[in-house]
């Protein structure tokens, strides 16, 4: 019997309109209205999502931009909590969703190699044991003894993806930021993702790129409409988005492709 990793049960969540009130006596003047207006008008950003997935399994969720793919990804990293329902993980979280927001500024890159690690829930020894291969990959040799403030932002968001890939992830989130650095870099980022797909990491993965989706997942959810609209098979999944939406696609996984746009990479 398969073990599920992620859960999630009747889950909802919304998010407050905020209402601009000219000036705290205006507010105040009419407070029962305008309480009322703020705790009842919400944005429903999911409704009745349920799910599992599995150990080692490899997971996609796709969607229109505004159905709710990146909160359900900040509810499975713990950043969210729903409204309604109940999200539960077993394991490890690895967040690639922005990558390097969790350096200090006045630490040296290798003090944040450490630091990340231990919030991501491993001992010094173990961070320690894997700090040459994250180096090595991130290509800062001759940076990393210096502070992060001195970082270009592609330095920082290679050295963020450098120590979430090589610190033994268990559950591994990835919010379409795999566009990093130089194309170069960009290849090198795609071979550790395969790499990924065939060890025993969860791989949870928000995507616009169907190709990557069918390339790199198991099975996939599509959310409609703040909804479940389908999940199963990955190559099943994304065809049928393609043909709800009118768009004939090109799915073959075996094509892969890098975008020469920084922002999307292809899988």
């Amino acid at each position: 019997m398969r073990e599920s990793v992620v859960t999630f049960q009747n889950v909802y969540k919304s998010y407050p309109f905020y209402h601009h009130v000219r000036g705290v006596k205006n507010f105040l003047f009419d407070f029962p209205r305008n309480l009322n207006k703020i705790q009842n008008q919400q944005y429903e950003a999911l409704r009745d999502i349920n799910f599992e997935v599995y150990r080692g399994e490899k997971f996609g969720i796709i969607g229109h931009n505004g159905a709710g793919k990146s909160t359900t990804l900040g509810l499975i990293a713990g950043v969210l909590k729903p409204n309604k329902g109940r999200v539960i993980v077993r394991g490890r979280i690895s967040p690639l969703l922005a990558l390097g927001a969790g350096f200090h500024p006045e630490l040296s890159g290798k003090e944040n190699i450490v630091l990340n690690g231990v919030l991501m829930g491993l001992t010094r020894r173990e961070v320690q044991q894997k700090m040459d291969e994250i180096i090595q990959f991130a290509e800062l040799d001759d940076f990393i003894d210096q502070q992060i403030r001195v970082y270009s932002s592609g330095m920082v968001a290679r050295l963020g993806f450098s120590v979430v890939a090589h610190l033994d992830p268990e559950i591994l989130l990835i919010d379409e930021v795999l566009g990093v650095g130089d194309i170069r870099f960009q290849r090198k980022c795609v071979k550790k993702m395969r790499e990924f797909k065939g060890s025993d990491t969860t791989m949870i993965l928000v995507s616009h790129s169907l190709p990557s989706v069918v390339n790199l997942c198991d099975r996939a959810l599509w959310i409609e409409d703040h909804e479940v609209r389908m999940i199963g098979n990955a190559q099943e999944i994304a065809e049928n988005y393609c043909k709800a939406a009118g768009v004939e696609m090109d799915l073959n996984p075996q094509k892969p492709v890098v975008n020469t746009e920084v922002t999307n990479v292809i899988f």
